[in-house]
């Protein structure tokens, strides 16, 4: 199995300037905007239990931008038992819980994900989309 991004939400300090930016380049990468908020860009198709072969990326604003769990990267796995390990593998090796493995119904019916904190700050995701 490759590396598979889900997702990725970064923090900016200026929205206005990254907007300019990512408008620019996203396109190029093959992701459209698709939604913005006074706090946030989106880019890209979001996955869904039936279509989960898509990568997303938000943009949002922070103020304080030194927060390094605002930074958030989701890999995307085949089964839920790669869940369950990543976090065990996880914890076991020095990352924090951030929520441990189970569905998230507030994204769709099949999201099952667990989040980590790495020795660094970053917040990290592990996500199966599959029923």
């Amino acid at each position: 199995m490759t590396l598979q991004i889900d997702h990725i939400s970064l923090s900016v300090a200026n929205l206005n300037n990254a907007e300019k930016f990512y408008d620019a380049i996203m396109p190029i990468l093959g992701a459209e905007k698709v939604g913005q908020s006074a706090d946030a860009l989106r880019y890209g198709v979001r996955n869904r239990s039936s279509s989960h072969n898509h990568s997303y990326l938000t943009i949002f604003e922070v103020q304080n931008s030194t927060n390094s769990t605002a930074n958030h990267w989701c890999f995307r796995v085949d089964e839920r038992e790669k869940v369950d390990a990543f976090y065990a593998q996880g914890i076991a090796n020095r990352g924090r819980d951030a929520g441990k493995p189970g569905l998230r119904a507030e994204y769709h019916e099949g999201y099952y994900a667990a989040f980590l904190i790495d020795p660094s700050g970053n917040k990290i995701e592990a996500v199966c989309h599959s029923l």
